[in-house]
């Protein structure tokens, strides 16, 4: 008998291990369940604010002036209305009538100085008619600018590095028709590329 009863009291033993094991497992599963769900939290919160944040920048495009509605008795075009940022740094895809007033102020100065060269100009080029050192940090953070100002047709990269107005964008800055030929034709109505 005393057999028995050893055997029953190891095995109770065992059960109150296996016990106390799944009481600490379940310790621990409750603590990461309270880290997963705060983080699950925050990340609601985030994306709240961020989509009441977009909203409002989507939705605050002010209205046409009264003479904004009507054509241009010059142009003919209407013009566009301008966006206001509410903490959101936007380029937008170029579309007719679109000028630069758009776009965030340092794309609008690569811009306007690509209009005015007339040309295709290289990054290096661009900060120092920007008046800006032209370190290698500042030229590569300048060359994404031009790479998503010809992502959303704005420019056009007519060479290795090498970035000019679209023919359509010089025409609506300048506010007449481009006097040059076809992107990259060479036909030497503008300056030559920089070697």
């Amino acid at each position: 008998m005393g057999s028995l009863l050893e055997e029953l009291a190891r095995r109770e033993a065992a059960a109150r291990r296996r016990i106390e094991g799944l009481r600490q497992q379940i310790s621990e599963l409750t603590e990461r369940l309270g880290s997963e769900e705060d983080r699950l939290s925050r990340l609601v919160v985030t994306r709240e604010t961020v989509e009441e944040i977009l909203g409002e920048a989507a939705s605050l495009v002010e209205e046409p002036d009264e003479e904004g509605g009507l054509a241009d008795a010059a142009g003919g075009e209407e013009e566009p209305p301008e966006v206001v940022r509410l903490g959101v740094v936007t380029v937008p895809r170029w579309r007719s009538g679109m000028g630069t007033k758009v776009l965030p102020q340092a794309y609008r100065d690569a811009v306007e100085i690509l209009v005015d060269g007339g040309g295709p100009m290289r990054a290096g080029q661009l900060l120092v008619a920007m008046g800006l050192q032209d370190a290698a940090s500042t030229r590569e953070g300048l060359r994404s600018k031009l790479k998503r100002l010809v992502e959303r047709g704005w420019l056009e990269e007519v060479g290795a590095g090498l970035f000019m107005v679209t023919e359509q964008v010089a025409a609506q800055v300048t506010g007449r028709a481009s006097k040059r030929g076809p992107a990259g034709s060479g036909d030497g109505s503008g300056p030559s590329p920089p070697q």
